[in-house]
């Protein structure tokens, strides 16, 4: 393990004994929890995107605001689903959240988790081609975004602009540079971690892993891990890829926190306060967990 942080999903709740009743609340605590992070020695600020959710759905400008808050700390998501996104005009707002960050995004992008809603992604004016599913469009609006965060030009300038166009095709600004090799893919299942190897992604591997064979958790997941090494190394990639799994913890501190997730037996407080503060400290779900 070379890197560890934290993944929040951001929820909030109108409930008078929450502390995030509102999504103001949980946007400005999530800004300062990644300050406090930093100041701890965290190595990365990564945060869930959920749609028709009371939870973060909109990224950039969290990332962004933490980005012009924090110096070191990666920031990222785990993840962004592409069946939701445009990926033009994700190229602009991730750019610009990485240009305030000064390169420090770190972008989990996939075909997203369980939804709320059914196939939310109609709402927000997308369909699956002719033959396609919606984990098909998902990937293909990934590849397009990939493809897109090269810097080539593709559009045709207007001869008669309102402003002076550089010569030739023009890309979408603003562009970050580096920001390819920063894009994580969170595969699901064996297949989908090769396809992210293959495209040069990094790979997030989580507890949302399908159960391909029926053997315990971490012996499927360590062998996801090595069918993405080996479909890495076949690509023929000249960089080293950068591979996260994640656990939920739940560090058990205080007698509030006890009284919500703890066992409830007098005689284990104190051993589930020294556990909690051990765990605490590497409580992550982060994209950066090993490298």
């Amino acid at each position: 393990m070379k890197k560890i942080g934290f993944l929040s999903f951001g929820h909030w709740t109108p409930s008078p004994q929450s502390q995030a009743r509102s999504a103001a609340d949980v946007l400005l605590q999530s800004i300062d929890l990644a300050v406090a992070a930093e100041e701890l020695g965290a190595d990365g600020a990564y945060f869930r995107v959920h749609h028709f959710a009371r939870q973060l759905a909109s990224p950039f400008p969290l990332l962004a605001a933490v980005g012009a808050r924090t110096s070191r700390i990666e920031i990222g998501t785990a993840v962004i689903d592409m069946r939701y996104e445009n990926p033009l005009y994700m190229i602009e707002d991730a750019g610009a959240a990485d240009l305030i960050a000064k390169g420090r995004l770190q972008l989990g992008i996939s075909r997203g988790s369980p939804e709320q809603v059914i196939d939310g992604w109609r709402f927000f004016g997308y369909q699956p081609g002719e033959g396609e599913t919606d984990a098909d469009m998902g990937r293909r609006h990934a590849e397009i975004f990939l493809d897109m965060l090269r810097g080539q030009g593709f559009a045709q300038p207007n001869p008669r602009p309102m402003f002076p166009n550089p010569p030739g095709l023009l890309r979408l600004e603003p562009l970050s540079e580096g920001l390819r090799e920063r894009i994580w893919w969170g595969a699901g299942s064996n297949a989908t971690a090769v396809w992210a190897a293959k495209l040069g992604m990094n790979l997030q591997s989580s507890t949302l892993k399908s159960d391909e064979t029926g053997e315990a958790f971490h012996i499927q997941q360590a062998a996801q891990i090595r069918a993405y090494r080996a479909a890495w190394k076949e690509a023929g990639h000249t960089r080293e890829p950068r591979v996260s799994v994640s656990r939920s913890i739940f560090a058990l501190i205080d007698d509030r926190d006890r009284a919500y997730f703890g066992n409830g037996q007098e005689e284990d407080r104190s051993a589930s306060s020294t556990s909690g503060h051990a765990r605490s400290s590497a409580a992550a779900t982060p994209p950066s967990l090993t490298d």
